[in-house]
């Protein structure tokens, strides 16, 4: 049986993809389920609007990058006018053994905070990418890394008594 060239290029992305975009979709939901249709819901656009990339892998993984966190913000916005939904708590990094703690601190955070540092260090991002994935200044992105830190440093302080 041959694959079409959609079925080859989702199971390209999944395959080279499908773990940072669940992790950072999992960062702003905390819900697997959700996380897990918030990828497919970023595939689904990637089909329907086939972006060219012109075999650049960087804009490529910027275009999926933004697209899931658009998706999620959306996401998140349609809860909090039903809040009658939940989320459920867990996240990506606390099954990680030494740092479980702290990502799950990180889970704490608002998501202005949280997006950033989850790009930053879970995915590796400059704080110019962040800026693109994101659609914000690169001086708001660094702004929000700091104060994201501070915060991030005061929970593990208060809950962790970690200095």
């Amino acid at each position: 049986m041959t694959l079409s060239l959609q079925e080859r290029r989702v199971r390209r992305i999944l395959d080279i993809y499908g773990d940072s975009l669940y992790r950072l979709a999992l960062s702003y939901l905390h819900n697997d389920a959700d996380a897990q249709e918030a990828v497919q819901d970023t595939v689904i656009q990637l089909l329907r609007y086939d972006p060219d990339f012109a075999g650049d892998t960087m804009k490529e993984k910027g275009w999926l990058m933004k697209t899931i966190s658009n998706l999620c913000r959306n996401r998140l916005r349609a809860q909090n006018a039903h809040p009658e939904a939940e989320l459920d708590e867990t996240f990506a990094g606390s099954e990680e053994k030494d740092l479980g703690f702290v990502w799950e601190a990180v889970s704490q955070l608002p998501v202005r905070y949280r997006e950033v540092i989850h790009l930053f260090y879970q995915e590796g991002y400059s704080t110019k990418e962040i800026a693109r994935i994101l659609d914000r200044k690169e001086g708001t992105v660094r702004s929000d890394l700091s104060r994201g830190r501070e915060a991030l440093k005061n929970i593990l302080k208060e809950v962790y008594d970690f200095e």
